[in-house]
């Protein structure tokens, strides 16, 4: 018995067809058809766009914070190998 193998859809494509509905350029049948999805996957895309609609604001303030602990830690890193790159070369130069 084999697995069927759901279509998978690119975040593109479902952005495309959920602002298409939300805009009401046609019916979710006639996009349904059109597209060649099923009605009932074009109302779950827009009651997910609708719930997270908010993040997508507030990912801006929060945002800049990951940013900025993500180059903080960058930055220790970069001490922590430049420390272990001149303890590695005073090393190799008593060898010499």
């Amino acid at each position: 018995m084999s697995k069927q193998h759901r279509k998978r859809y690119s975040p593109v494509f479902k952005a495309k067809v959920t602002l298409a509905a939300l805009r009401e350029e046609a019916t979710t049948a006639q996009l349904a058809q059109r597209y060649s999805i099923h009605p009932s996957m074009i109302c779950t895309w827009k009651k997910t766009l609708l719930a997270k609609a908010t993040e997508l604001f507030e990912s801006g303030r929060q945002g800049g914070k990951q940013v900025e602990q993500q180059v903080d830690e960058l930055y220790c890193q970069i001490g922590q190998l430049k420390v272990e790159r001149d303890f590695l070369a005073k090393g190799l130069s008593r060898l010499k």
